[in-house]
C-alpha cells in the first residue's frame, strides 16, 4: 500500500523525522550527553521557532552542520 494514494510522501516524512532523530541523539551522544546545555540548546534552535524559522535552518542552527543518515543506520543495525 506504500504505492497507492500518496502513503509514501507521509512515510517519508516518517524516514525522516526519524533520522533527524537519530543523527542529533549521535550528536549529543559524541559531545557529551544529554546535557543542561544541549537541553537549552535545542530549546532555543529548534523548539521555541515553531515555524518562524526553516526547519532545515533550525536544525543547522543546533546541530551546525547536515543531518546524516549514518546514525538511523547505527540505530537500526545496519552499520
Amino acid at each position: 500500500h506504500v504505492f497507492a494514494g500518496g502513503y509514501s510522501a507521509g512515510y517519508y516524512a516518517y524516514m525522516w523525522s526519524e533520522v533527524l532523530a537519530a543523527d542529533a541523539f549521535n550528536y549529543m551522544a559524541k559531545n557529551g550527553g544529554l546535557t543542561r546545555e544541549y537541553g537549552d540548546k535545542i530549546r532555543e534552535t529548534i523548539y521555541s521557532k515553531g515555524n518562524s524559522i526553516d526547519p532545515n535552518q533550525q536544525y543547522l542552527n543546533f546541530k551546525g552542520a547536515k543531518p546524516e543518515v549514518a546514525g538511523l543506520l547505527i540505530r537500526r543495525g545496519l552499520l
